[in-house]
């Protein structure tokens, strides 16, 4: 009957409970170690993207190096001719020539020095993020070996406690536990099931009317509290449950 749904009830919750404890003792370091795997992601992706973005700046300013050489082999060209031309016109024409060349060598080198300040620039950057990624890597693996030795510690006793409680959910019918379930989930604590201490909620703490608590006594139907939506039992059935266990 009811007085039985109550007891497996709060039987569950107790398994749950000691779960909790479990994931209490590993604490925030679950969290710490996946922020930093984020952050030490991150940060290599960074990494690549400075990595090309420095790789294109030195092929721009080689390409732009390059340039000016070409120039400077069509100023010289153009000066030859200069000295064979038959005109003013060619004279010119090929003075303009020369002219364009050199405003082209001014161009490229002042590129040249504006890429060459963005690259020392994303040299540093390179170099700052590499330093954070490499301390980041080292507070990372600290984490990892902790947690790993603490969750060593614990996994065997957590794979109990998870089989006997997968095993009190099957003896429980399922809309029981899906409401448990959703109540446990939304309480900060992970109390969904919770026994009267001194007239209050063992959950909230709200005051349990002392009618609702003669109700709740008698076993005859499955009672909340009004405050929090926590299914509530007696001391009896609380003292039933951690005296088995």
């Amino acid at each position: 009957g009811i007085e039985q749904k109550l007891i497996a009830l709060y039987a569950l919750q107790f398994i749950d409970s000691e779960i909790d404890k479990l994931h209490t003792i590993r604490g925030e370091l679950p969290l710490e170690v996946e922020d930093l795997e984020v952050e030490v992601e991150g940060l290599l992706v960074r990494l690549e993207r400075f990595t090309k973005e420095k790789t294109a700046i030195e092929q721009d300013i080689s390409d732009r190096k390059a340039a000016i050489v070409e120039s400077r082999a069509s100023i010289k060209k153009y000066e030859d001719q200069q000295n064979k031309v038959r005109n003013n016109r060619e004279f010119e024409a090929i003075t303009k020539e020369i002219e364009y060349q050199n405003l082209e060598i001014q161009l490229h080198e002042k590129r040249i020095k504006e890429a060459t300040y963005r690259l020392e620039q994303k040299t540093a950057d390179i170099e700052r993020i590499a330093q954070t990624h490499k301390e980041r890597q080292g507070d990372l693996l600290l984490k990892k070996a902790e947690l790993d030795e603490i969750v060593a510690e614990t996994e065997l006793e957590e794979q109990d406690l998870i089989r006997i409680s997968n095993e009190q959910k099957s003896r429980i019918e399922s809309r029981l536990v899906v409401s448990y379930e959703r109540v446990r989930n939304n309480a900060r604590n992970g109390l969904a099931v919770v026994a009267i201490e001194r007239d209050a909620c063992g959950g909230c703490f709200a005051n349990i009317p002392l009618q609702r608590q003669m109700e709740i006594k008698q076993h005859k139907k499955i009672l909340v509290c009004e405050h929090c939506g926590r299914i509530l039992v007696d001391s009896g059935i609380k003292n039933l449950v951690c005296d088995k266990e």
